[in-house]
């Protein structure tokens, strides 16, 4: 069963149920309307919803195959308006698409995709009558509003993962599945910045055009849509610039890292060099070397070495290098 729920409202206020295959005549005053909601439908329903609402072949077409970026477009007296939804799953953002027919008299949503169920929004629109009794731009305002709202928790939730990624990365080196997680996070937010693009365009198109079915009074509304996805855009191109930090930040760690270490080693290289050369020399076979018969030699090259060793050791520290 694809048809979710179909209305016909007066007045602001729910009437009766209607079928797809049945044709509501409604007053030219806009006080009725029919709010048709279908998630996933046939192509034999949406020929059904054709004939009966007078839908161009064109849109259907596209609420059919729905592989759209949004768009708002104009056939007649009616709009055409296809919007992208946007679920997280574990690291990946899953999109579906929202098509929207609206007509004077008529309003019909086809989702594919999307799990966020329209149920919740019907019930709060016919909870506050004042704004459904004005007609079908604001229902159109309501749908985009809510698809919108849908984006801010997927940045909220990507963007706390991104800043204990940060933090983990001034405590220890980045491993290859975080970098890796990295390049992934930061693909999401290029494939989102693509779909927020025409999202904006759609809202600042029905704010700024004069549109079939949108009243003046309803701009407004459509404006905050617009200012919703600006702000999530901000978010986005806030995040990409953190994600490049990280990596950036964690590569200049590792070097330093990496540096320091390299000091370490090439400051004990050169303590024990001393007594590596000392004892290098006198390991040699010559029959003829001063100081072997010495009484205390022994002690005065253990001494030597230890002084020499210690001296570089206190230059070394000096310098940072132990």
């Amino acid at each position: 069963m694809t048809v979710v729920a179909a209305y016909l409202y007066r007045h602001g206020k729910r009437v009766r149920a209607v079928s797809i295959d049945e044709k509501v005549d409604c007053p030219a005053d806009r006080s009725e309307f029919v709010w048709i909601g279908i998630c996933d439908p046939s192509a034999e329903e949406m020929r059904t919803l054709k004939e009966q609402y007078n839908l161009h072949p064109l849109a259907v077409e596209d609420a059919i195959k729905a592989d759209q970026l949004p768009k708002v477009d104009v056939y007649g007296d009616q709009l055409f308006v296809v919007a992208r939804t946007a679920q997280l799953e574990a690291d990946k953002i899953e999109y579906g698409e929202t098509a929207i027919f609206v007509g004077h008299s008529h309003i019909i949503s086809v989702r594919h995709g999307s799990a966020r169920s329209h149920k919740a929004l019907r019930e709060q629109l016919e909870a506050a009558p004042t704004l459904l009794i004005n007609g079908v731009d604001y229902v159109l305002h309501a749908i985009l509003d809510y698809v919108v709202d849908g984006y801010l928790p997927i940045m909220e939730s990507i963007e706390d993962e991104v800043l204990a990624m940060e933090q983990r990365t001034i405590d220890a080196f980045l491993g290859r599945d975080e970098i890796v997680r990295i390049f992934g996070l930061r693909r999401e937010m290029i494939r989102f910045q693509r779909i927020l693009g025409p999202m904006g365009e759609v809202a600042g198109k029905i704010v700024r055009l004069d549109l079939p079915c949108i009243d003046t009074e309803a701009k407004p509304y459509f404006s905050d849509v617009l200012d919703h996805v600006r702000r999530v855009q901000t978010m986005v191109e806030g995040l990409r610039e953190v994600l490049t930090s990280v990596f950036e930040f964690s590569n200049l760690l590792e070097q330093q890292r990496t540096g320091a270490i390299t000091r370490q080693l090439a400051a004990w290289a050169a303590i024990l060099a001393v007594p590596t050369a000392i004892a290098g020399i006198y390991g040699m076979n010559f029959e003829n070397m001063p100081e072997l018969k010495t009484e205390y030699g022994y002690f005065v090259v253990l001494g030597v070495i230890g002084v020499v060793c210690a001296a570089l050791y206190v230059k070394f520290k000096q310098a940072k290098w132990l």
